[in-house]
């Protein structure tokens, strides 16, 4: 109904699962990379968990669609059998031939030659239960006797149990210890943070094919608080708001039109995620956001003024009303010492040697600066730690020049083909994504200051200030540093997105440049076609470049794939990259 009006080829938030769609936050990535592990790797018993909603079956999926050749699986999904039938449906799986009245003892020793077969013709094999919660303390026995059948050397069937936290509960009973010491993995899925909210978001968005920003930044954080940050919950708010904005004759989502959508798909288990006491915190909220160039129309709740001095803090990370102190460090990054970032040196003075001097009354050589404390700085640059003077340092690194006061920041970054990404996060995010960013900095006095970041190594940053570059160490950036950030990246595709099934110029570039990378030719009938062998090739590429490895071309990869190609004119955080 609304695909038409919004300039959609589908509708983007359907539950219905589909791997286009899919996208794997960082916990996500590292929930299937231990699936993968252990599935390929190691032996045993795996458990995961996660509330309902929180994609535990979309992981499923892509661990199935990720597995190597040798690895049969055997996969239940409605738990609520008798041990019997339990038994029954893993012979039927795994083509273990039994009749219709085989006994428990016949069913397990029908499925023990089949599975000395499969070791014996290098196979692995693996069981999936899903909704596992569900099942009975006597097929748990049962699943606890099937640990037993093993090699001398290795478990011939590894389990993996997916269920809710029900689940956890279940096997902490001390009837069922014996089973529960023999889990060599546990995970659990928690919701999405505001961060991860907002790319999912905008990601099915870009696949369902949106060139335009179709939800108001703020209205993306509205369905995030309401929804929890549990996808298939969003996924139900987000397309009702799009269906009341379609009613409404509007061509963007509000945060007032999320609201309302939730109200209606939640009904009486609708509960406003914020409280009368936590308008301080709107207020900052939407401050932060005008800080950055994107408020008037983005603000999160509509009609409240910004505090004059109020922190780059969002609702959810608010500390109590008095004077606020240093906030402490999010991350502690252990990586290789980096390159010296890029863009120009303070100038060193020039020392000159008269031929009559003696070598004792020589000048010393001139020394690099000493780091310089950040509290002081942030005290002694006030005036110049504004959001235009912040942009228009951010702009020269990309050698583009900022105009306040004529058009939103983001708006004349897009001018000269850039894009902002605004993201909440730790230095960690940053080093990746490897460009200078603008960061909100709040003092001991709680004013807010928007700094740029022209340089970041292993225990040394560098703030550009009013022209002027400053040596910080990492430690003190962390304690002033909410974890806010924007930076500006140039689109490596003029499609947003690509993904399985798109066949356009950008493909092709996509392929030469993954041939490049790995110095061999990607051979394909149509090399203009985005095909399984191609998306292989780039979760490859992501998983080197520590992405979640979806197979998706999306920004992250976008700007990963810029900095291995050596995107010129690009202004980086570190060369070491």
């Amino acid at each position: 109904m609304y695909t038409s009006y919004f300039g959609l080829k589908e509708k983007p938030f359907s539950i219905t699962p589909d791997p286009r769609y899919l996208y794997l936050s960082e916990r996500h990535a590292e929930a299937l990379a231990h699936l993968l592990y252990g599935v390929t790797e190691s032996g045993g018993f795996i458990q995961l968990t996660g509330e309902v909603g929180t994609g535990k079956t979309t992981l499923v999926r892509s661990m199935l669609e990720q597995l190597p050749t040798h690895v049969d699986v055997a996969l239940i999904l409605n738990p609520r059998l008798s041990s019997n039938e339990f038994l029954a449906a893993i012979c039927h799986e795994i083509h273990a031939p039994v009749g219709n009245e085989a006994s428990p003892r016949e069913m397990v020793n029908a499925l023990n030659t089949k599975l000395l077969e499969a070791h014996a013709d290098g196979r692995r094999v693996v069981l999936i239960v899903d909704e596992a919660q569900n099942l009975s303390a006597d097929v748990l026995e049962q699943v606890r006797l099937l640990t037993n059948l093993e090699t001398a050397k290795q478990k011939l069937l590894q389990i993996i149990l997916i269920g809710q936290p029900e689940l956890r509960e279940l096997l902490g009973r001390n009837d069922l210890r014996q089973l529960a010491q023999r889990i060599t993995g546990r995970y659990h899925l928690d919701p999405l943070v505001r961060s991860e909210s907002t790319e999912y978001l905008r990601h099915r968005l870009q696949v369902a094919g949106a060139t335009s920003e179709i939800f108001r930044p703020s209205a993306l954080q509205t369905v995030h608080q309401l929804a929890g940050g549990v996808p298939r919950l969003m996924n139900v708010i987000a397309d009702r708001a799009l269906l009341g904005a379609y009613s409404s004759e509007r061509k963007q989502v509000t945060p007032a039109l999320v609201r309302s959508a939730a109200a209606e798909v939640l009904g009486g288990t609708y509960q406003p995620r914020w409280r009368p006491w936590l308008g301080v915190a709107a207020s900052i909220a939407a401050a932060l956001l005008i800080g950055f160039g994107l408020a008037q129309a983005y603000r999160l709740w509509r009609g409240e003024e910004p505090a004059a001095t109020a922190a780059g803090l969002s609702a959810e990370t608010l500390p109590a009303a008095t004077a606020p102190d240093p906030v402490t460090p999010r991350e502690t990054i252990s990586e290789p010492e980096s390159a010296p970032v890029s863009g120009p040196e303070p100038a060193q003075p020039t020392t000159v040697q008269e031929a009559s001097e003696p070598a004792a009354m020589q000048p010393a050589p001139p020394t690099e600066p000493a780091q310089a404390d950040l509290g002081e700085l942030l005290a002694t640059y006030s005036d110049h730690t504004d959001t235009d003077s912040a942009f228009a340092g951010l702009f020269s690194l990309w050698s583009i020049e900022y105009l306040p006061g004529t058009a939103l920041a983001c708006d004349q970054a897009q001018n000269a083909g850039l894009r902002c990404m605004f993201q909440q996060g730790a230095l960690g995010s940053l080093r990746k994504l490897n460009r200078p960013a603008i960061m909100s900095l709040r003092d001991r006095a709680g004013q807010t200051h928007q700094l740029v970041l022209a340089g970041l190594g292993f225990d040394e940053a560098e703030l550009l200030i009013d022209g002027e570059r400053h040596r910080i160490s990492v430690a003190d950036l962390t304690t002033f540093w909410d974890g806010d950030y924007l930076l500006l990246w140039r689109p490596y595709t003029v499609a947003p997105t690509l993904s399985v099934g798109m066949r356009n110029e950008d493909v092709l570039k996509l392929r030469r440049s993954l041939e490049s990378i790995d110095g061999r030719a990607l051979p394909a009938e149509d090399p203009a076609l985005f095909d399984d062998v191609l998306a292989e090739h780039v979760r490859k590429f992501q998983r080197r470049r520590q992405l979640a490895a979806d197979g998706i071309v999306g920004a992250r990869t976008q700007i990963a794939l810029a900095t291995e190609l050596g995107s010129p004119n690009t202004p980086l955080l570190t060369e070491d990259s």
